[in-house]
């Protein structure tokens, strides 16, 4: 039986208040929750060194945690600037080679702002430097590695839903990191029912087949909204702007699908992510 994953993005506040204190520590303390992913944050650059990044993958192994990495959040794919679109697709293959020597083959990549493009214009030009990310991996030994372009949250961002699947339509290595989280933002509250998880499921498997649908990359957290779209993360405490896991969850279950989930709650995403796995648990034993 196929069977989804969960972990958090980065640790949240409970790995140093257990009094935890470096990330070849990470593997042990989510498997002691019961966790069996961890997505490694690169937001802010590449910064792990080869040796580190070896040392944490033989961890992760140990504990039975799968790993992933987000890459940089000032990615853009579409800027109408080429040195910035050259230094995307480096900071691309900077992720690969970093999430590989974890023993990790998923990268998330934001796909940036419009760069003043009309949409179409923007999607188009964010394929273009796709292509060159996946033919720089090809050339480094890094074939193995999927780049999962992210659904975004705010409205003047790349990322609805058919935008990153048109991305994911570059090389059929690329699976979407669907964020439902950030759907829901830019959409007002949209994505929050059984029927909205399964229109997007549903187009997942009709633009890239039903292999890519099952082992999709995610991120879910309850995300505040506002006009623009996403404001901030919250955790599942909140009762206001979900969206809530459980319809998600039961339809996975039922599926029969295996997809990576990472929490990205404000300061509780393990503990989340292990909330998470219990809904979908829970539906497996129906």
């Amino acid at each position: 039986m196929s069977m989804a994953k969960f972990g958090p993005a980065g640790t949240g506040d409970s790995f140093k208040e257990q009094g935890y204190k470096t990330s070849l520590q990470v593997p042990g303390y989510l498997e002691k929750m019961g966790l069996n992913w961890f997505e490694y944050q690169c937001g802010r650059g590449v910064n792990i060194g080869e040796d580190k990044a070896v040392a944490l993958g033989e961890k992760a192994k140990e504990h039975g945690i799968g790993v992933s990495l987000h890459a940089p959040y000032y990615i853009s794919l579409a800027s109408k600037e080429e040195e910035k679109r050259d230094n995307s697709v480096n900071y691309i293959l900077q992720s690969a080679r970093a999430v590989s020597a974890m023993g990790g083959n998923r990268i998330v990549v934001h796909p940036g702002g419009l760069g003043g493009l009309a949409r179409d214009d923007a999607t188009a030009l964010a394929c273009v430097t796709l292509k060159k990310a996946q033919d720089c991996l090809d050339a480094n030994g890094l074939s193995h590695v999927h780049i999962c372009p992210e659904t975004m949250g705010k409205i003047n961002q790349l990322g609805t839903l058919e935008e990153v699947l048109q991305m994911c339509g570059v090389d059929e290595r690329f699976l979407p990191c669907i964020d439902f989280g950030h759907l829901n933002a830019r959409t007002h509250g949209a994505v929050n029912s059984a029927d909205a998880f399964t229109a997007i499921l549903d187009e997942v498997e009709s633009q890239l087949g039903h292999d890519r649908m099952k082992v999709f990359h995610s991120h879910f957290s309850k995300i505040e909204y506002t006009d623009g779209g996403e404001k901030r993360h919250l955790t599942f405490e909140d009762q206001v702007f979900g969206p809530d896991f459980s319809p998600l969850a039961e339809l996975i279950a039922k599926k029969n699908l295996s997809p990576v989930f990472v929490c990205e709650s404000a300061g509780s995403q393990a503990e989340d992510a292990a909330q998470m796995q219990a809904v979908y648990r829970s539906f497996l034993s129906e």
